[in-house]
Parts: structure tokens; C-alpha cells; sequence
């Protein structure tokens, strides 16, 4: 993954930080219910985990950056669980969390073999009746823009809700927002 130095000054500033707390995530998750046990795939410089332990009692970071985990287990080891590892590849049980979530990061996967393989891995780690959701931007000038010499494959929004039936999702919700979309798949049983 690869983010360029505007990118990644933004992704850690107190800014974002404030965005994500108060506009990201409440879209994002508005309605959902996380349960005691989340996990966060791609928690990047952790501008999301307030927010989110907020929602959650226990709280995972799966971040495949070493520096990146390594900052995250600085900032925010206390409070929550980092694993460094690859969101295609999760060395994580099966049936773990009550729920998974990402935001902001699926364009950042660099093909659409390994996006479908984090869908397939998040179903995988999934209590029976848990749910994996977040959010990602849209694909416009823009948002290009802002990624030049970025890693950037944007998820579009009108192909996520058959990417991840296709690996078992179902109840599947696609929203689209002013320049972002926000997803919920649910793994079939009951927990």
C-alpha cells in the first residue's frame, strides 16, 4: 500500500481524526450495533478508535504497515488489540468478532483479486450473525486527485453488493453519500 505524503500527513492529523469521529463513522455505522468484540481492518494511524471504543468493548486493528502498527501499539495499546497482517490473508480464528469494519481503506487494496479475498476473510472471521461494514470514497476527479501516486482501486458502489454475496454475504446495504459510500453485509445463522 502505498500513500503519498499528502495523504499521509491528512490520514494523521487531529482533522481527520475529528472527521472520522464525527461524520465517517456515525454515517458509517448509524443504527448498527457493533457488540463486544470488533474488529477494525486497516486502522492506519488509528483515527478511528476512539470512535469506535466508544461502540465496542473489545477492539482489534488488523493493520498490514509495520510503522503503522507499530504507532498504533504506541498510541493505543492499551486499549486495543493491534495484529499486523494483510486484510486478504487475516491471521486471525474463524468466528472471532460480533463485527468488522473498514473505512477509507478499500481503495487501497491493490487488485480486485485481493478485495475479494478481504471481503472472503471478513466473512471468514465473522461470529454467525455478525456483520462487516464501513465505508469508502467514490471514484471521482477529485478523489484521484488527492491519491496521485497512491495505491488506488475504488470499490465502486454499484458492484459491492454482488462482490460480497459472492462470497456468502447476505442483507446487504449499498448507501451512497456525498463523496462516499457506506456498506453492511451480514453473516448468515444466529450468534
Amino acid at each position: 500500500m502505498a500513500m503519498n505524503y499528502f495523504h499521509r500527513i491528512l490520514c494523521r492529523s487531529a482533522m481527520w481524526e475529528r472527521a472520522s469521529a464525527t461524520k465517517i463513522i456515525p454515517w458509517a455505522l448509524s443504527g448498527l450495533e457493533l457488540g463486544s468484540s470488533a474488529l477494525e481492518i486497516g486502522p492506519g494511524y488509528g483515527a478511528n478508535v476512539r470512535a469506535l471504543l466508544e461502540r465496542t468493548s473489545t477492539l482489534t486493528g488488523l493493520e498490514i504497515d509495520t510503522a503503522l502498527a507499530d504507532r498504533l501499539r504506541d498510541r493505543h495499546g492499551g486499549a486495543m488489540t493491534v495484529v499486523e497482517g494483510d486484510g486478504a490473508e487475516m491471521p486471525l480464528p474463524d468466528r472471532e468478532f460480533d463485527t468488522v469494519v473498514c473505512f477509507t481503506m478499500l481503495h487501497h487494496v491493490p487488485t480486485v483479486r485481493q478485495q475479494d479475498a478481504l471481503f472472503a476473510e471478513a466473512f471468514r472471521v465473522l461470529q454467525p450473525g455478525g456483520v462487516f461494514a464501513g465505508s469508502d470514497g467514490l471514484d471521482t476527479r477529485v478523489f484521484r486527485l488527492m491519491h496521485l501516486s497512491d495505491t488506488c482501486l475504488p470499490v465502486l458502489p454499484q458492484d459491492a453488493a454482488e462482490r460480497l454475496a459472492r462470497v456468502g454475504f447476505t442483507d446487504i446495504e449499498i448507501d451512497t453519500g456525498a463523496g462516499s459510500f457506506r456498506f453492511r453485509a451480514h453473516r448468515p445463522g444466529t450468534p
